[in-house]
């Protein structure tokens, strides 16, 4: 059995497109969402950033790694269906959370979020990966924006700072170069949003997100997770998020004291 919000031709396409459309999965509990950004914004956490450069306009800020002291966050993660839709997707019988990330633009924000993946960022890996990427506003042209397929492209692309806009990694020669979707006439998906609804795509599905142009705030509240055949893999440098000190080794399961499993289906058999 599948989640409501969950039918054949979703889990069909997320698998074969790396990315999917969930209308109202956070529906219930945009308020408190909203109530978290709020605190996040007032008091940020040691990864917060700025990320607009001196003279440009509006702002964009971002944050990351906040539910264990954002009370409302981890409200959220444990009592919304964002894990059992997650494991329909994704096709695995457990989930776990990997991370939180919060998204402000506020009105006035030209500044695009730059075309990247988010998996070469990150020290997992696996075919069962989501990102939930929920608007806490009405989006009609901030939308986040998901090339359809990119998840299952043979090199990873470049991961780069979004402020220098310089290499992530010491050797960019490992990665492909960052696309242009627009100009290379890519099978880009973007959607109309209403608060709570929910783009759904895998941490390898190159995307990004339009600037806010409009008269309107945009608060998104992402939230990644990972599946059955997640592991721990060792990357050139420091990852983002970095957690210093998680002590695990090439090949382990995230260790379940810091990356919690939210759902586990094998337990319900009989």
């Amino acid at each position: 059995m599948t989640h409501p919000l969950v039918n054949l031709e979703m889990i069909e396409s997320y698998q074969r497109y790396g990315v999917v459309l969930v209308r109202g999965l956070f529906k219930e509990h945009v308020e408190t969402l909203r109530r978290g950004v709020e605190v996040n914004m007032t008091s940020p956490g040691p990864y917060a950033a700025e990320n607009l450069k001196a003279g440009e306009g509006g702002r964009f800020f971002d944050d990351y790694c906040n539910w264990q002291r954002i009370a409302e966050f981890e409200r959220v993660i444990r009592s919304s269906p964002a894990a059992e839709v997650a494991a329909d997707l994704m096709q695995s019988q457990s989930v776990q959370l990997f991370h939180d990330h919060v998204l402000v633009k506020e009105p006035g924000t030209s500044k695009p979020t730059p075309w990247h993946q988010d998996g070469p960022y990150y020290f997992v890996k696996g075919r069962q990966t989501i990102s939930f990427w929920s608007p806490l506003d009405p989006v009609r042209e901030a939308s986040l924006r998901c090339v359809a397929g990119s998840h299952r492209w043979q090199r990873e692309v470049l991961p780069k700072r979004w402020l220098a806009d310089t290499s992530f990694y010491p050797d960019p020669s490992l990665y492909m170069p960052v696309p242009d979707p627009d100009a290379e006439g890519m099978d880009i998906r973007e959607w109309e949003m209403e608060p709570g609804d929910a783009v759904a795509f895998d941490f390898q599905t190159l995307h990004g997100a339009r600037g806010n142009e409009t008269t309107q705030r945009r608060r998104a509240f992402s939230l990644r997770l990972v599946g059955d055949d997640a592991r721990f893999i060792e990357r050139p440098s420091r990852t983002s998020p970095p957690f210093p000190g998680h002590g695990m080794l090439n090949g382990q399961r995230l260790r379940e004291d810091w990356f919690p499993t939210l759902l586990n289906r094998t337990q319900h058999l009989p």
